[in-house]
């Protein structure tokens, strides 16, 4: 990807006006207190009453009452999805803002199962199911039928698992991304499908079906060296259907569409064995807000 330029965080120190000790607008004097002596340097007497005490305690018993204040109002008009009792059409970053709502503890395989029946569980479970149906798990005959059971509605679950074998047991298809024709990686090398939500917005929401949009980065490719087909990024959006079944969401359909991709920075790309290092040391997330 190509890589555009951003001012760095480490950047140039300001002015020297910012310099508590520079010598513009002041004289840089040393200012020396004798002993036993109640001027200031300057021949000022330091103000010695109760004034400064008053002050001191009158901020404190303020920063109080805010923190009372605040502490009273934190939890009126909050709700699912929210992002902290706004309108989900004028929350901003709301729709994928921590809720405070516990991660879902169930599990269907190694998916994530048990989401919540509401906007924020419909959000989960679609970041939770683009994760999957991207991984490379889903180029292995087996792992494949038990993401799409797990995944899909049962009346439609079927019907794309025939649909999906076709496209990920073909020779042409394999070989064209640098695997072997039965789908193994070649020998030395790393493959690497990894899908990473960004971000997640409710297009659709009645109840007991939700239309779900996913933005995600694609890691694809094989790592290694010799590799014909390096890791490298892509960026989409899938927007998932999914219907409240049996006491979960499931996915009824869904489609794809290129980005939006960000600009890249100018970072050099990693050495083959490194990026391969990486897929092998970091795992992946559950996905839940």
């Amino acid at each position: 990807m190509s890589h555009g330029d951003e001012r760095d965080y480490r950047s140039e120190p300001g002015p020297r006006t910012e310099d508590p000790y520079s010598t513009i607008g002041g004289t840089r004097q040393t200012r020396t207190r004798l002993p036993g002596d109640d001027n200031d340097g300057y021949g000022r007497r330091p103000v010695r009453n109760t004034r400064s005490l008053a002050m001191v305690v009158g901020v404190v018993v303020l920063l109080i009452a805010a923190i009372a204040l605040a502490n009273l109002g934190g939890g009126e008009g909050k709700g699912p999805g929210t992002g902290g009792g706004k309108d989900s059409a004028t929350a901003g970053t709301g729709p994928t803002a921590a809720t405070g709502t516990k991660p879902v503890q169930g599990k269907n395989g190694t998916i994530a199962a048990g989401f919540a029946h509401d906007e924020q569980g419909a959000q989960s479970a679609a970041a939770n199911y683009a994760v999957a149906l991207g991984s490379a798990e889903m180029f292995d005959r087996d792992r494949r039928h038990e993401i799409t059971m797990a995944v899909y509605a049962p009346e439609v679950a079927a019907a794309r698992q025939g649909d999906l074998d076709k496209v990920y047991s073909g020779e042409r298809f394999l070989t064209s991304i640098g695997l072997n024709p039965d789908g193994t990686t070649p020998a030395g090398l790393t493959f690497v499908s990894r899908s990473n939500p960004v971000g997640t917005k409710i297009e659709k929401f009645a109840g007991d079906t939700a239309s779900v949009a996913v933005w995600y980065s694609e890691l694809f490719g094989l790592a290694g060296e010799g590799s014909k087909n390096p890791v490298s990024e892509s960026w989409y959006t899938n927007t998932f259907e999914l219907r409240w079944t049996n006491g979960d969401w499931k996915v009824t359909d869904f489609t794809q569409r290129d980005g939006p991709v960000p600009v890249g920075r100018d970072q050099a790309a990693s050495p083959a064995q490194e990026m391969a290092d990486a897929v092998e040391q970091f795992g992946g997330f559950t996905y839940a807000r």
